[in-house]
């Protein structure tokens, strides 16, 4: 009988302890207007997926737009929109940073214009 409210105690402490720890997620479709190729698709999923927090990305080409889930307490849709910005791309309502364009793959410079900035 000891042993059984010993198993029962561990079990419900082991429950509990797994509620605690539920991680809350989020998800947003940013419009990302200077993607033009599979490159640029594979360059953003590649890059981003690395980002601390980010649990998933997706590049739509054709409706030019990037779905991203991640875990709210690592990281922000702000963060993630300026992680964009930061490889090369528009993201939303955030340009793309000018020197960050030299880093772009070949292939997608020929589609995205050079900055005036850089």
């Amino acid at each position: 009988m000891r042993s059984f409210i010993l198993l029962l105690t561990t079990v419900i402490g082991f429950s509990s302890l797994s509620f605690s720890q539920i991680k809350v997620s989020d998800k947003a479709v940013i419009k990302t207007p200077t993607i033009a190729c599979d490159n640029c698709r594979d360059y953003i999923e590649f890059t981003l997926s690395k980002s601390e927090g980010v649990t998933s990305v997706k590049v739509d080409i054709k409706k030019k737009t990037t779905t991203v889930t991640w875990l709210t307490d690592r990281t922000t849709l702000n963060n993630i929109k300026t992680a964009i910005a930061n490889i090369g791309y528009d993201a939303d309502d955030i340009e793309a940073e000018p020197s960050a364009w030299r880093g772009l793959p070949k292939e997608c410079k020929k589609h995205i214009p050079k900055p005036k900035a850089d």
